[in-house]
């Protein structure tokens, strides 16, 4: 299904995508020559600390031990020999320039290719070393090399008229059977084209078998086990390459993993689909001023694509990658493969999950909705690299799927609350999480009520009311504004055993009130005693399970939230 999605998307998109055995590559360093294969200079293709421009070359080969030259374009091995002590990588440089020569000898180019490296190796050097960019090359010789003839525009290695006949040369076809992915006899590939992620094996590919590992069968080796053409290899591989690529906005980059994403169907909709997905999975910019507007555009265009109020059919579908990097090879952690109205209903159920009432002033504002600010919000360090392995996986599956959330996203976001409760208040991030996670939780149960938005005076869960009654009194003692703060007193116990703590709050807020107006002392009396009048004939319950602390601190946060609102009159 994965390769198959791939394929079709090739299909869709071929306007996009590079002919046949050429690839965009990133092209560091240019050698100029003339016609004479006189050096010139270096023309340095680095557009910044991260990027270089973009050439359409010839695929590059799948190196293993043995040298192997890529065509007309490679590293300073091939290219100039520097670091190739035996000369072997050089000489394969060259041979394919003597091939291509021998099939047009009258092409310029070429001949100038040729004599540049016809004349003394100490000449050249010499002239090389004598530019003012040689210095900033030698720091960067694994960058990639190519030439440009002085009177052409383009680079000799974008000539694929030249090169087309090694292009079938190359590819790595021994074989003949039926495709898995298009379902047609020919060739196929013995091995696949690798994929470059991020923190992995350079070599290492979507589709691969280890020769003698015991996956081998029916006497089948290497990707003879899955049978691919050559024509779907190099249309799912250009598409992965393609979404993997610097400037994609098909993937986000979360940790260690790599989540890609792309629709078929209605080419503008998906546009406008994984733009608004960016929103939801990238990491949010601080500086930015419209990350608000951003997920509020993310949210209407969901609703109208369930609504029915944007028009889909049947083959608007939208699919979601997730890939992580493992030995030698690339592990898929996530998959999804859903109509479009269907996935857009899993994303709007994750939004009123998370939707809970905000009091915190206008400018400072950020979304908490993506799954960067969810799985950031558990950790010490607020870094998405100190999670807990898979978090991201389960928490990106949680909002696709629309499954239960995770529980260590659950009780991580208890647990940095209780930890941080002497230096700030639970964050809206974290009260957010709480609430989701339990009302997925207990969805299809009737013994619970499911947590509101803002404020329910109705609910008369006892961790809930704990909560309401321990913002109040905490409320009362900062109007009071005596003594050390309850949060840092006694929050934390008050959310595992109300009864321990909650009496002695309740008289130390009778001496609070003392300090207050006479009509602020009515309404807080007033106030507690509707919380209270709630609770059990049994009093505070001794003891909260985990479910019910984290309505401790919804309850609170909500109170809180309606405390600190300014109310109209």
């Amino acid at each position: 299904m994965i390769l198959k999605s791939l394929y079709d998307y090739a299909q869709s998109r071929s306007d996009v995508l590079p002919p046949s055995g050429m690839e965009w590559k990133e092209i560091e360093n240019v050698i100029v020559i003339d016609a004479e294969g006189n050096f010139k200079r270096f023309e340095s293709k680095r557009i910044d600390k991260t990027r270089c421009a973009r050439f359409l070359v010839a695929k590059g080969f799948k190196r293993t031990s043995a040298p192997k030259s890529n065509i007309l374009w490679d590293n300073a091995k091939y290219v100039l020999g520097i670091g190739d002590k035996k000369g072997k990588c050089k000489d394969l440089f060259i041979d394919i320039i003597k091939d291509i020569h021998t099939k047009h000898p009258q092409d310029a180019s070429i001949k100038a290719l040729l004599k540049f490296y016809s004349l003394p190796e100490s000449i050249q050097n010499e002239r090389m070393a004598a530019d003012p960019l040689y210095a900033k090359i030698e720091e960067s010789l694994s960058a990639n090399f190519s030439f440009r003839y002085e009177p052409d525009d383009i680079l000799i290695a974008e000539k694929s008229h030249l090169f087309s006949h090694l292009l079938n040369e190359s590819s790595d076809v021994s074989e003949s059977a039926r495709c898995l992915i298009t379902g047609e006899y020919g060739p196929i590939v013995r091995t696949t084209t690798p994929t470059p992620l991020p923190d992995n094996s350079p070599m290492a590919a979507l589709v691969a078998f280890q020769v003698n590992s015991g996956y081998d069968s029916y006497g089948k080796t290497q990707a003879y086990n899955s049978p691919i053409s050559l024509e779907a290899e190099e249309a799912y591989s250009s598409v992965l390459k393609m979404f993997l690529g610097k400037d994609s906005r098909n993937k986000v980059r979360l940790g260690n993993r790599m989540i890609l994403f792309w629709g078929s169907g209605d080419t503008a909709l998906n546009n406008d689909v994984e733009n608004g997905l960016m929103s939801l999975f990238e990491i949010p910019d601080k500086k930015a001023l419209d990350l608000d507007e951003k997920i509020d555009k993310v949210t209407k265009l969901f609703k109208s694509i369930f609504s029915g109020e944007i028009k889909t059919t049947l083959d608007d579908r939208f699919h979601i990658l997730g890939l992580a990097p493992n030995t030698g090879r690339i592990a898929v952690v996530l998959w999804m493969d859903s109509e479009l109205k269907v996935f857009a209903e899993k994303i709007l159920q994750h939004f009123n999950d998370m939707e809970i009432v905000d009091y915190r002033n206008p400018d400072k504002r950020r979304p908490y909705y993506g799954v960067y600010s969810i799985v950031t919000a558990v950790t010490q360090g607020g870094k998405i690299s100190d999670a807990l392995p898979n978090l991201v996986d389960e928490t990106a599956k949680a909002i696709i799927f629309g499954s239960p959330y995770p529980v260590p996203l659950y009780t991580g976001a208890l647990q940095r609350i209780k930890a941080e409760l002497t230096d700030m208040n639970p964050t809206i991030q974290r009260v957010a999480i709480l609430k989701a996670y339990i009302n997925r939780k207990n969805k299809n149960s009737n013994k619970n009520k499911p947590l509101q938005v803002m404020l329910d005076k109705n609910n008369t869960n006892p961790g809930y009311l704990c909560g309401r009654l321990t913002a109040v009194l905490e409320k009362i003692q900062t109007d009071a504004n005596t003594g050390d703060s309850i949060r840092t007193r006694y929050m934390g116990a008050a959310s595992a055993t109300p009864a321990a703590v909650l009496p002695a709050m309740l008289n130390l807020s009778l001496h609070h009130s003392e300090k207050l107006s006479e009509g602020s002392r009515i309404y807080f009396e007033q106030l507690k005693q509707e919380i209270v009048d709630k609770l059990s004939a049994s009093g505070f319950p001794a003891h909260l399970d985990l479910n019910d602390q984290g309505r401790f601190f919804v309850g609170y946060y909500h109170q809180r939230a309606d405390l600190y609102t300014k109310k109209e009159k």
